[in-house]
Parts: structure tokens; C-alpha cells; sequence
């Protein structure tokens, strides 16, 4: 099924990934890391994002965040792009560094919360980019040691995520550190990222016995939680659309980026819609459809009716954009 639009309002909880192009680097070395959390520390105080946990690995990255008041997309285009810039001048290269349309997934706090800290703050292990817990525990590119206490990182939400294991510091940060010990065992967590029913049911066994009851569960692939919190979010998504752009006006906003774009880019309209796949025109074509879907909520039909290709090819070219995402 092509994807939908992103689910999001001020206050939300997302489990954020971001990958690299083609599953490339998007850090070379220490300077680029220190430079990429730079830019994730000062982005969320200047959008007052809530940062809980988070974790950059070689080629690519997870955050586990509230959104500020601006939601968001605002948010993530302006870290990645400021990142994506400073990375291309100093490695002299041209193009995408990320992947267009990173993975944002709406969280159940009550249920999922302390578990997301874990399975994030756990992946440089998992990754073998370090030893044992130990390591861990000094690791410079991971929210596991700020909470630690080891490193000092002002923006990172440390007393909030700390509030959940316990009243007074010490005894929070022993709790969190026997959690975390706990866990470190459990591999990768597909029912965290997955898909959507397995995901809100905890995993296969209660799927399955879920249908053996013959009981339905409502889920989404953009919301990690129950049947209820989903039917919550979907609800409250609702809502916020039918006080937001009529249809006219998405469709012409649509345009205005589609011709702002084409300028940018050194094209003409008539050849980004006359169907041709010469040099980066399918590119262009995708990157649009992304940011059509993500900022305007847009229909496939509609999105191939803006670029001048058939609703089919615009299915197919998300499908491909989204599988990536899928390892």
C-alpha cells in the first residue's frame, strides 16, 4: 500500500530514522559526528524539540523525540539540510546525502516509551560500533551516555527520561542501567519498527492469537500502539485536516512548489511533466512526490496529475523509496 502522510502536532512522540543514501556514510569520521550532533543540539532548543534519546551509527540514525510547536517536518528539513550542506562542502561532494523521506513512526508513550530509550540507546551495541556496556557507557554518539552522567549534553531531555526509573538521581540512573542490562540481549526488536498490526499487538504470538479469538484490532503503519491510541491519533489527524488547506488551495500550493523547484533546478515544467527520464528528471520527479504526500496530503492521482505521469508510476516510485527503509 503507497504511503500516507505523516501524522504529527505539537507534542507528539516520534521514533525518527534517518539513513544515508543508497545506505551510504552520513559520517566519515569524529568530525563529522561532533558536527551532526551539534546541529541536533542546536535545532532542538531552537525549535524547542524534545530530545529523549537517540543514537548515530556510521550510516544512519535514530531520535526518539516530542515535537515542538513548529511539528515535526519543520524541525527535520531544518536539521538535515544544515547538516546534509556542511557535509557536502567539507567531502567536496554534490547530491543527497539522505534518503528523502526519512521513517517517522507516532509512539504510545505510556506503553513504549522507556522501551524505545532502550532499543535506541542500545544500537551502537547491536552495531557492534562498541564492546560491551562498559563502552557504552563513555560512547560520545549515543543519549545512553548522557544518561550515564558521563557526558554532559544540555539539550538532551536526561532528567525526564530519568523520571521514569526512579525519584532521586541515583537511584533512577541504577534502575535505568539495570534496564538496560536486561535488554542487551534481546537483538533486533522488529514489533518496535514493524509493521503496523504486529507492532500495536506486541509481536506474532498476539497477532496470532488475536485471529485464533477472531477479534479485530485497528492499526496504522505511522502509530506504534494499541487499537485504541491508534483509533486516538487517526482521530485527532482527522480533525486537524478539515481545519487545514482546502483542497484547491493544497493543489495550488502544490503548483507554486512545483515551479519553485523546476527554477532550482534549471527546468522547464513542460519538461519535468513531459514524461522523459533523461539525467535527474525521475529523481526530481520522486523528491516531489515525497514532499507532495508529506507537506500537502496529496493523492497519488492528483501527484501524478502535478508532474505529468500516470498515478501508477508514482505508486511504484514511493514503493521502491519506502523499501529501503524496511532493513
Amino acid at each position: 500500500m503507497p504511503r500516507q502522510a505523516r501524522l504529527d502536532c505539537s507534542g507528539t512522540l516520534h521514533h525518527v530514522m534517518v539513513r544515508g543514501i543508497e545506505k551510504r556514510k552520513i559520517v566519515d569520521d569524529e568530525k563529522d559526528r561532533d558536527r551532526f550532533v551539534s546541529r541536533l543540539g542546536q535545532c532542538a532548543s531552537d525549535t524547542k524539540t524534545a530530545i529523549y534519546a537517540w543514537a548515530l551509527l556510521p550510516n544512519h540514525a535514530h531520535l526518539l523525540l516530542r515535537s515542538g510547536p513548529r511539528g515535526l517536518a519543520s524541525f527535520m528539513r531544518r536539521f538535515l539540510t544544515g547538516y546534509a550542506v556542511t557535509y557536502n562542502l567539507r567531502h567536496r561532494r554534490h547530491g543527497h546525502l539522505f534518503q528523502n523521506r526519512y521513517k517517522s513512526i507516532v509512539c504510545d508513550e505510556d506503553s513504549y516509551f522507556t522501551e524505545l530509550v532502550r532499543y535506541i540507546h542500545l544500537n551502537p551495541l547491536r552495531a557492534k560500533e562498541v564492546r560491551d556496556l562498559s563502552d557504552l557507557a563513555g560512547y560520545p554518539w549515543c543519549g545512553h551516555s548522557v544518561l550515564m552522567g558521563t557526558i554532559k549534553r544540555p539539550w538532551q531531555e536526561r532528567n525526564y527520561v530519568l523520571s521514569w526509573f526512579g525519584k532521586r538521581e541515583g537511584e533512577a540512573r541504577r534502575a535505568y542501567k539495570a534496564y538496560v542490562k536486561e535488554g542487551a540481549a534481546q537483538g533486533s526488536r522488529p514489533d518496535l519498527v514493524g509493521g503496523g498490526l504486529i507492532r500495536s499487538m506486541g509481536g506474532w504470538s498476539e497477532v496470532m492469537s488475536l485471529r485464533r479469538s477472531k477479534e479485530k484490532a485497528l492499526c496504522d503503519e505511522r502509530i506504534l500502539g494499541s487499537g485504541e491510541f491508534v483509533e486516538g491519533v487517526l482521530r485527532e489527524a482527522e480533525e486537524k485536516v478539515r481545519h487545514q488547506l482546502s483542497g484547491e488551495e493544497r493543489r495550488l500550493n502544490a503548483a507554486r512548489m512545483i515551479r519553485e523547484v523546476c527554477k532550482t533546478e534549471g527546468i522547464g515544467i513542460e519538461e519535468l511533466r513531459g514524461g522523459s527520464r533523461r539525467g535527474r528528471l525521475p529523481e526530481i520527479r520522486l523528491n516531489l512526490a515525497d514532499r507532495l504526500i508529506e507537506e500537502y496530503g496529496l493523492s497519488l492521482a492528483e501527484i501524478g496529475r502535478q508532474l505529468g505521469i500516470t498515478t501508477s508510476a508514482v505508486s511504484q516510485a514511493v514503493r521502491k523509496r519506502e523499501k529501503s527503509y524496511s532493513t
